[in-house]
């Protein structure tokens, strides 16, 4: 099995906190960590009708029916139930109490977060991370194996063919998960819309465009995107924020947090045809900033991360805050180092930051070295720019 590197932090917050919360799509591990992290603990799933309804008749008998502690996976579903874990957790004053489980983050629902304000530790987990898989010694031996494969960890339990698995996947949330926020009359549409994601992943974001495609109105597109974001499908990276007296792009780029959902999505169904498909630089950008993400929440962090781009197209893939100032980071796909790999926008970046800034370079090949002050990594070491 492989070790994740959240449980770590779960495992102490759980000494401090009354409330530990650990959500992230389906299917990222949520529930064996939970049960791994704590063994002793009762587990009710509120996915069951039976146990939501006796959830809903009697709330308070039901959150007092654990012996050590209580596991609710799926609480989303029921979000009554969150005042009375604020009751319960502050009558009984004792740590670790709760573990809550979610599909969705529940916790942007304003009224729950103002029940758990204080008193929940937030987590989320994601598929594996590249450094998981290589403490596994299973991770893909090239990064276009590792893009379609993606890293969920059924995959690699199991063994599951990725051309198999993902369509499945993609079909379960279309039919589980998106019914009870859009209307059937949209599902075809929506389908088309997330379609439409994949082939735009490591882009701008233009709702316009979409909604025109589409044939949905903007809105409903700023609608579908919450949707996915709330689900763990996509994240957005949001533009560097400091203003240096430049025009700079204000849009964010749009990835997935599965680059083997996205394949999927593009009809992808080997290695090779991610190799030469025509958005492979662009899925091997999504397969490091999305490990980067990883790499964040896994230790329980809010991802500082961001990306530079002024009017003129100069761009800095990726950009991480860190207390000792700003890494910035170009990622390459190409599995040769060239001078193209260092960019201008790097050089011009610097320049107009105003303060020391760390350089490196991730790319498609299999060692590292150290040039014109850039540390240039392999593809499967992007924790080392994380840590």
């Amino acid at each position: 099995m492989v070790s994740r590197d959240l449980k770590s932090i779960l495992l102490t917050m759980a000494g401090k906190m009354p409330i530990i919360s650990i959500t992230g799509p389906r299917q990222s591990g949520k529930t064996t960590l939970s049960k791994m992290c704590f063994p002793d603990y009762d587990y009710v799933d509120l996915e069951s009708p039976e146990t939501r309804l006796a959830a809903e008749e009697d709330p308070l008998a039901f959150l007092q029916t654990q012996k050590k502690g209580l596991i609710i996976d799926e609480a989303q579903r029921m979000p009554d139930l969150f005042s009375y874990l604020q009751v319960g957790s502050d009558k009984k004053g004792k740590t670790g109490e709760y573990i809550l489980i979610g599909s969705q983050n529940f916790l942007l629902n304003q009224t729950i977060s103002q029940s758990l304000v204080g008193r929940v530790f937030v987590s989320h987990l994601l598929p594996f991370s590249m450094h998981e898989l290589r403490q596994a010694e299973i991770l893909p031996k090239n990064p276009n194996e590792a893009i379609r494969k993606g890293f969920y960890p059924r995959l690699y339990d199991k063994d599951i063919e990725p051309a198999l698995f993902h369509p499945s996947y993609n079909q379960t949330y279309l039919e589980r998960d998106i019914p009870r926020l859009i209307s059937a009359a949209n599902s075809n549409a929506f389908r088309k819309f997330m379609e439409l994601l994949a082939g735009r992943t490591g882009q701008l974001i233009n709702f316009s465009e979409l909604s025109i495609e589409v044939g949905v109105s903007y809105k409903t597109i700023q609608a579908w995107c919450s949707v996915l974001e709330t689900g763990f499908m996509i994240f957005f990276l949001q533009p560097f924020h400091k203003n240096f007296s430049k025009r700079l792009v204000k849009r964010p780029k749009i990835y997935f947090y599965d680059t083997g959902v996205a394949c999927s999505l593009l009809g992808l169904k080997s290695a090779d045809d991610v190799g030469n498909h025509w958005a492979r630089g662009a899925l091997f950008e999504n397969m490091i900033v999305a490990d980067c993400m990883k790499g964040f929440h896994n230790t329980g962090q809010r991802p500082p991360v961001y990306f530079w781009r002024d009017s003129k197209g100069m761009e800095v893939d990726l950009l991480i805050e860190t207390s000792s100032g700003l890494k910035a980071v170009e990622i390459k796909s190409g599995t040769t180092i060239n001078t193209d790999f260092f960019s201008r926008g790097l050089e011009k970046f610097e320049k107009i930051a105003g303060s020391p800034l760390s350089k490196y370079i991730l790319y498609g090949g299999d060692s590292g070295t150290s040039r014109r002050d850039t540390m240039v990594l392999p593809w499967f070491e992007a924790a080392k720019v994380v840590g």
